[in-house]
């Protein structure tokens, strides 16, 4: 099976073993090697990048469970050919039945787990609808022919890969305490195997033939809810019929030559990465040195007041007030930073929020797209937590969302990532629950010169942040600045998390001196960038994070 798969394969996607020194006229950089060469496939049968889109993102939902879905949720920021952007909020929403202490007991108290696992973790999913409004608008091809792959995909399988298996193996306990012993992903998928998943190709076929009523009505709904109601959840009938996703205005800012575009509220990471932008600008970070202690200190520092901001001002904009132009304003900014001190860290204690004047959100995966006409798509998708909130309908064959954790369950108290809220992102019906995915486009001097973003929870922003000023100021190609060592810090806890083994011990303990808390028990992977540069002749270049299964797929 595994050499027929392999034979398919070569033939489908030839264009990607053409010669190095040929230019790249398209390309798809995604998690998994098999979505991207959909993606690549489409854009050489004459799709374009919003084609590629559609088709790389189903193809996520197969191969890569954890985090690929049509339960999920998402953002896409693009920038078409004309130089006009835009993006789509298809962000989930709270069910109908949703209440702002729905996840506290009878004190008050937060119940442990009840946001993360199981039918009341869910929120109303929002991915189909996505991708459907995004072929309305733009699609090239037949929305049949762009379903097609992932079909197919389904249906002959996908290899399961040494990170894969670890993945499998790590949750299963969690499958089969929410789903039974005879859950799919219980049994055993060791390197190499084949995974064939026929009840998700005949739901793909439904929403094939019925676009996003193939998902959200008829069969499928029917199958969603009855899984929902058995496993503790409260979404309905209507709310799925219901939901629809929203066109939003994405943030825009300047860094020196750059100007950034990036997803507007209900995410935090266009604002959150204007902050910090903005905040380091006055700062010589080249002359500092990449990963430097001076680098270091300010890029934490900046880090640390953004992230206190996003606790306390951020939501869903259809909701509440959210004060985006003061947030983003430089004299604001500069104020944030003047008690920067290089000889002593900033306790994270004695940052608040600032004070804003009103005028009246871990296991995630991104994709980045170019065409051969220069549309660039950016699009961060997930189901939040990793297999979501573990619930399968087995009859349909895909994992349900956990997203009602990324809402403030109570104000003040931590969600899975760390990540404190406010009234802000209160638990509220049909309101949308704030998110730290990151979908950039950057330009350089007006014309396109990086796609980017990553999954990685509250280190989304922070991962997108640091490969921006990788490429830009420290001069690296686009796969070194997805390569490089990174840290991280969100406010609270008061906590530098740097990857395991990539810092010298003398930086460390430097830090450590003045005041900074490294501790190595907290080391991890962070983030896993899929990047594209175009660089000032027009050359397309990519950046695969090896920290994943990550793959780039092109066409030359």
């Amino acid at each position: 099976m595994n050499k027929i798969l392999l034979i398919l394969t070569a033939s489908l996607f030839i264009s990607c073993n053409s010669p190095e020194n040929i230019a790249i006229k398209a390309a798809v950089v995604s998690a998994r090697t098999e979505a991207s060469k959909i993606g690549v496939n489409i854009m050489d049968k004459g799709g374009n990048a919003f084609d590629a889109m559609i088709a790389t993102d189903l193809a996520l939902s197969v191969c890569y469970p954890n985090a690929g879905n049509i339960a999920g949720g998402g953002f896409l920021v693009y920038r078409k050919n004309d130089g006009s952007f835009g993006s789509l909020d298809y962000r989930e929403k709270a069910p109908s039945l949703a209440s702002r202490d729905m996840y506290l007991n009878s004190d008050g108290n937060v119940i442990k787990g009840k946001s993360i696992i199981g039918g009341l973790a869910i929120g109303v999913p929002g991915t189909v609808a996505g991708l459907y409004e995004v072929h309305k608008k733009f699609g090239s091809l037949p929305w049949s022919e762009l379903v097609q792959p992932a079909i197919d995909l389904a249906t002959r399988g996908y290899l399961v890969t040494e990170k894969q298996q670890k993945s499998f193996d790590g949750k299963k306990n969690e499958f089969i305490e929410v789903n039974g012993e005879n859950t799919f992903y219980a049994k055993k998928h060791e390197k190499g195997d084949i995974v064939i998943n026929l009840p998700l190709a005949n739901t793909l076929k439904l929403i094939q033939e019925n676009g996003r009523a193939g998902f959200y009505q008829g069969v499928n709904a029917e199958r969603f809810i009855n899984r929902v109601k058995n496993t503790g959840g409260i979404i309905s009938k209507e709310d799925l019929k219901n939901y629809y996703p929203v066109w939003r205005k994405p943030i825009q800012f300047e860094y020196k030559e750059l100007t950034i575009t990036s997803m507007a509220p209900p995410s935090s990471g266009g604002v959150c990465l204007g902050q910090m932008l903005k905040m380091i600008e006055p700062f010589d970070i080249k002359k500092y040195g990449h990963n430097s202690m001076e680098s270091i200190q300010v890029m934490v520092e900046v880090e640390r007041r953004s992230y206190a901001d996003r606790t306390e001002y951020l939501g869903d904009p259809d909701f509440v007030n959210i004060p985006q132009n003061e947030l983003l304003d430089s004299l604001y900014l500069n104020k944030r930073m003047s008690d920067f001190n290089w000889k002593k860290a900033t306790l994270s204690s004695d940052i608040n929020p600032g004070n804003i004047v009103f005028n009246e959100t871990e296991e995630t995966t991104h994709y980045s797209i170019i065409d051969k006409e220069g549309n660039a798509v950016s699009v961060t998708t997930t189901l939040n937590g990793s297999y979501g909130s573990k619930v399968y309908v087995e009859d349909g064959g895909y994992f349900l969302n956990n997203e009602m954790d990324d809402f403030s369950s109570k104000p003040g108290v931590p969600n899975m990532f760390g990540l404190l809220g406010s009234e802000a992102n209160s638990i509220l019906p049909g309101k949308r629950m704030l998110s730290s995915m990151t979908p950039t486009i950057v330009e350089k001097n007006k014309k396109l010169y990086m796609i980017l973003g990553t999954p990685g929870g509250s280190t989304i922003i922070t991962s997108v942040f640091q490969t921006i000023l990788n490429a830009y100021e420290f001069n690296m190609g686009i796969q070194e600045s997805v390569n490089a060592a990174r840290f991280h810090h969100q406010w609270m806890p008061d906590i530098v998390i740097l990857e395991p083994k990539q810092f010298d011990l003398s930086l460390i303990l430097n830090l450590n001196n003045i005041g900074y808390n490294i501790e190595e028990r907290f080391s991890r992977i962070i983030g896993r960038v899929d990047a594209i540069m175009i660089d000032d002749n027009g050359v397309i270049s990519t950046g695969a994070d090896p920290r994943g299964d990550d793959s780039s797929s092109v066409l030359r």
